[in-house]
């Protein structure tokens, strides 16, 4: 079997940073073919940066060079390039969140099972060796039943003041769908998606928009800011279960936190750091994890799972169901906020 050959559309600082890289370290399965960008002369230079042969600015011109492509894109492009590509015959690893609504994630699915080609979204988060390891322990039993689980995004003061992260249109949200989506998920991947019954949110923006706001991250305008700056949600399932979810860009608080708990029948644990939380032999036992190795790139095997997704020796990590399912609880998070009510999924 021939290397896969894989393009890339949208080349900014994702793709730069973390797709072309991760592909790179593959290149005895791959070849990276061709980039496209809107802008012609930023996909010129990284085509030259990374010795990728052909670049372009129009994304229908790139599928003859590729069988496979990255949409690293604002999210509002992201359903019509995928449905392009699949209508092309191409694979897609799409960057997160899957589209701006549920109705263009189910296109996609559709567009997808159609061509009988791979779409894989890329919540990178878990590919992490702490939440790898975390499911492990999950689906041995460790921990039980799952409970009560906590996610948090929360940033101190640091509104992305570069690229379109504040661009309603382009992006249709803020920090919850920039940010808390990968946290949202990976809850949900660790208690295996179980059926919604219920989504209560909030969304907030009053933070950014002060007239002389302090922000980390860049410059942005605060008079015209219209994205949610923080959000938090408790999501109720029909096992019984519940999230307590908290995502922020902007929080007056004193550090930054990343987090995932998950509190269940025999146990719990915390995934950053991973720590296994038990009650045995009349003892209280906490396991920490400690690694033989300090990497922890999420990018190499996300691009390895798609490689391999693609030629058909592996499934998805995120599978398409599960990535439309984040999109329909990131929709009735907003919903619940603008209508003051609970969404029910029943």
């Amino acid at each position: 079997m021939g290397k896969l050959r894989v393009g890339f559309i949208g080349v900014g600082g994702i793709a730069v940073s973390r797709h072309i890289p991760s592909f790179l370290t593959l290149t005895d399965q791959v070849e990276l073919t061709a980039v496209c960008d809107v802008n012609l002369d930023r996909a010129a230079s990284v085509a030259s940066e990374f010795s990728i042969p052909f670049y372009t600015s129009q994304y229908d011109e790139l599928f003859e060079h590729v069988d496979a492509v990255t949409i690293c894109t604002p999210n509002k492009f992201h359903a019509e390039i995928a449905i392009a590509a699949f209508n092309a015959g191409k694979h897609v690893l799409c960057e997160k969140p899957m589209a701006m609504t549920t109705q263009e994630c189910e296109s996609m699915i559709d567009a997808s099972e159609a061509a009988g080609k791979v779409l894989m979204i890329a919540y990178h988060y878990r590919h992490m060796k702490e939440a790898r390891a975390a499911k492990r322990f999950i689906d041995a039993g460790e921990i039980g039943r799952p409970l009560v689980s906590r996610a948090q995004a929360i940033r101190r003061r640091k509104v992305p003041g570069w690229g379109v992260f504040t661009n309603k249109d382009l992006q249709g949200g803020g920090s919850l769908i920039d940010f808390g989506c990968h946290f949202l998920d990976l809850a949900l991947h660790l208690m295996d998606f179980p059926e919604i019954a219920e989504v209560s949110g909030a969304t907030y923006n009053e933070l950014s928009r002060q007239p002389e706001v302090v922000n980390q991250w860049g410059v942005f305008e605060p008079s015209t800011f219209e994205v949610d700056d923080h959000a938090t949600a408790y999501i109720k399932f029909k096992d019984g279960a519940t999230l307590l979810f908290e995502t922020s860009w902007a929080a007056n608080l004193a550090d930054d936190k990343e987090s995932v708990s998950i509190s269940g029948t025999n146990g719990g644990l915390d995934v950053f750091p991973l720590v296994l939380y038990q009650s045995k032999y009349g003892m209280l036992l906490d396991q920490k994890a400690y690694w033989i190795s300090d990497d922890n790139d999420p990018g190499i095997p996300q691009a390895l799972n798609f490689v391999e997704s693609c030629r058909g020796t592996q499934t998805p990590l995120v599978k398409p169901q599960e990535a439309l399912t984040v999109s329909r609880v990131i929709e009735a998070i907003y919903k619940s906020s603008e209508t003051g009510k609970a969404i029910s999924f029943t």
